[in-house]
């Protein structure tokens, strides 16, 4: 058995099918055989078995053993509550069939709340789906509700002793890593500056940005497991997210820096330096899981930089002007990153933070409060979270409704099928289709010549049965769907004939239902957002194009006009929706096969003007919101609200290139706003009597960010149509 093993153990993913099979074996027969031959209760066996199956097969728990465990013994109340609906329902396929839209909808979108519920929805709606199904046996409730019982605490109870696989890469741990590489990358821009920038250290500079992108990839949603992704509304999870938003805002910063870096400059290299440092602190916390004493070594040499800077105003050029202003900016991501991972993991928010409209102030909220926000979030059509929830909602209340009608004999495989074959697109869904019929009709000859061969022998049953388990659930998600939807059929054919007598039209049965399921399944994929995230995701990616284009005009406005325009509304809000809307939608599109080829636009460079306005706007407003709060002079306010609009028309264009796949959109060089050539800056320099320091400085800020936005463009319209003409992307 050592050779099968290792080879199964080498296989992709191999370990963790071992590890599964394991448990269902262990843990689901060994209910079902105690309860069905130890006290002769096959509805309860039959229970025990089916509360065990979707924690050990679908369910994916995150956490440590302790965390499991509680988890596992949270789901015994919600499953109670879905056995009795199902239950009590079962009375009329209308209402079953009401009751299975209502379980499978919710225990779908409340996905939407982190991988933790997320990866007990197939479990939650199995313990709702088994009894609603005749027979209508309100009296045996007690019994069904016993064995759930048994099958919950077996599956706990395995789960601790048992061996499991190692755990995925924590995110923390792979953001401190791109923390940790950024900060690498800010220290040799800071070399880089320190000198008169030859050859050898913007050499330098260039592998550690290459690692800092390689390290900030891997953080990202789509390439993380799922059951590690940030996408709960807990404090951890919000805070991380911020940390992310942050250090990719530093890297920006730092790739601008090192394309025109001019020096010798000591003060833009000493600020640098506590930079890295603030982010190496940061890195530390990720991987310790504590905070710390907060420093304030970083806050302390951003103050003394800006002092500085009021002071070399006199005589500035309009080149170092922008280069202290990006300097600056990666300072203040470095200060939110730092804050952001002190959140994380405990730290109560410092009081500079707490005002409203704040870059944490979700930090504030309850916990009601923020899951509501995340709920509220995907409550739109155009989440394909929602879209995903509606679409197995309708698919499987119609099948129970046709079963119903039909009176099909185990009419639960039927949504079973349901459930294991359908997939968020219909291409995706006919692909899984034929290899699953075709598994299903090997699989249903084997079982119905066991059937004629062994019949009524339970002792053959009881022997075959968890050699079946282990190694069909162990090898079969291995070797493809055809042989995992092989394995199932046995292992609910062997299952059965212990419950039920033996009957050679089992198998039949069984085939004839999952090709009933599996062509509700491909109707209800091909009827409901048939294209899955492919469609959503160019609608969405578009859509933040456009909101974080419009966001520039909006932000440049409350910057220019100062706190006399600000009444409670956030500028950056309808980006900062669309942006969280766009990477749900991507976060989805990576995980299907159908529909994806290289003439597919490059969504993740796509997003970075956004990603850009956002997070570099929401520096620059904190910023603002605690200093004066005075508008600036008309002129400087009239240069500013036209390079906002010649932003937004870059961005707009870009997104025109990227929804055309970069095969059309206006012609023309993309505009790359050199600093001696930019009014704005050339205004602020003049020394113009009304101008004092610091509206200087806000000035030649919110310039820097939008001709930061405008180059974040400019790359996104060279790299399209470098995929349409053949490059790479």
């Amino acid at each position: 058995m050592s050779g099968p093993v290792r080879w199964l153990l080498r296989q992709e993913q191999g370990a963790e099918h071992l590890r599964s099979a394991t448990w269902a074996t262990v843990a689901g027969l060994t209910g079902f055989y105690v309860l069905r031959y130890g006290f002769e209760a096959p509805d309860m066996a039959l229970y025990a078995l089916f509360g065990a199956l979707p924690l050990c097969l679908f369910a994916q728990v995150p956490g440590a053993a302790p965390e499991r465990t509680r988890t596992f013994l949270a789901v015994l109340p919600a499953g109670w509550a879905l056995v009795t609906a199902g239950t009590l329902l079962a009375a009329h396929s209308w209402s079953a069939a009401c009751g299975m839209f209502v379980v499978g909808f919710t225990a779908s979108f409340l996905g939407v709340g982190g991988p933790r519920l997320g990866g007990l929805a197939t479990a939650f709606q199995l313990y709702y789906l088994l009894p609603c199904f005749p027979p209508y046996a309100p009296g045996t409730l007690g019994e069904r509700l016993g064995g759930l019982t048994v099958g919950i605490l077996l599956t706990a109870l395995v789960d601790r002793l048992l061996w499991r696989t190692e755990r995925p890469v924590p995110y923390r741990t792979l953001l401190a890593d791109a923390v940790d590489a950024v900060a690498g990358y800010c220290a040799a821009t800071g070399r880089l500056m320190a000198g008169p920038g030859d050859g050898t250290d913007r050499a330098a500079a260039r592998r550690c940005e290459e690692e800092a992108g390689r390290a900030l990839r891997a953080t990202l949603l789509s390439r993380v497991a799922p059951a590690e992704r940030p996408t709960s509304a807990s404090l951890r999870d919000r805070a991380c997210y911020d940390v992310r938003s942050a250090v990719r805002h530093v890297r920006a910063q730092l790739d601008r820096l090192v394309a025109g870096a001019r020096g010798p400059d000591p003060d833009a290299t000493r600020l640098l330096e506590h930079t890295a440092a603030a982010l190496r602190e940061a890195g530390r916390t990720l991987r310790s899981g504590s905070p710390g004493p907060r420093g304030d070594g970083l806050p302390t040499a951003l103050g003394a930089f800006r002092a500085g800077r009021a002071r070399r105003l006199a005589g500035i050029s309009a080149v170092r002007l922008r280069q202290d202003s990006v300097v600056q900016a990666a300072a203040a991501g470095a200060v939110l990153a730092g804050e952001g991972a002190r959140i994380a993991f405990g730290a109560p928010l410092d009081t500079r933070w707490r005002r409203p409209g704040g870059p944490f102030a979700y930090a504030t909220l309850r916990a009601p409060g923020r899951w509501w926000r995340r709920l509220a979030l995907h409550l739109t059509p155009r989440s394909v979270l929602l879209q995903n929830a509606l679409r197995l909602a309708f698919a499987l209340a119609g099948a129970r409704l046709i079963v119903g009608a039909l009176e099909l004999p185990h009419g639960f495989w039927v949504l079973l099928t349901v459930l294991s074959l359908m997939r968020t697109s219909a291409a995706d869904t006919r692909g899984a289709l034929p290899p699953a019929f075709l598994g299903v009709a090997v699989a249903a000859a084997v079982a119905t010549l066991m059937l004629v061969v062994v019949g009524d022998t339970p002792a053959f049953y009881i022997a075959v049965a968890p050699v079946v388990f282990l190694v069909g659930f162990a090898v079969g998600p291995v070797l493809g769907s055809a042989w995992t939807q092989a394995a199932l059929t046995l292992v609910l054919v062997l299952l059965f004939v212990q419950i039920l007598p033996p009957d050679r039209h089992l198998p039949a049965v069984r085939l004839m239902d999952v090709v009933i399921g599996g062509s509700l399944g491909a109707a209800a994929s091909l009827l409901a957002w048939p294209r899955g995230a492919g469609g959503e995701l160019r609608r969405s990616v578009m859509d933040f194009m456009v909101r974080g284009a419009e966001a520039c005009g909006a932000v440049t406005f409350r910057l220019c006009h100062g706190l006399a325009h600000d009444r409670g509304t956030d500028p950056l809000r309808p980006a900062r929706t669309a942006m969280q809307l766009a990477q749900a939608a991507h976060t989805q599109y990576r995980t299907e096969r159908a529909g994806r080829d290289a003439t597919s636009p490059p969504w993740e460079t796509a997003m970075q003007p956004g990603h850009h306005t956002v997070s570099g706007g929401e520096l620059l407003l904190t910023a603002r919101r605690g200093g004066a709060g005075t508008p600036l002079p008309p002129e400087a306010t009239a240069l500013l609200a036209a390079l906002a609009e010649r932003v937004t028309a870059d961005c707009l264009r870009a997104a025109d290139v990227v929804r055309s796949a970069g095969s059309s959109g206006p012609d023309g060089p993309p505009g790359r706003y050199p600093a001696a050539e930019s009014e704005v800056l050339r205004h602020a320099v003049e020394g113009v009597p009304e101008v004092d320091d610091a509206a200087v400085l806000l000035i030649a800020d919110t310039e820097a960010w939008l001709t930061g936005v405008a180059h974040d463009a400019a790359w996104v319209v060279e790299v399209s149509r470098a995929g349409a003409g053949g490059g790479t992307t």
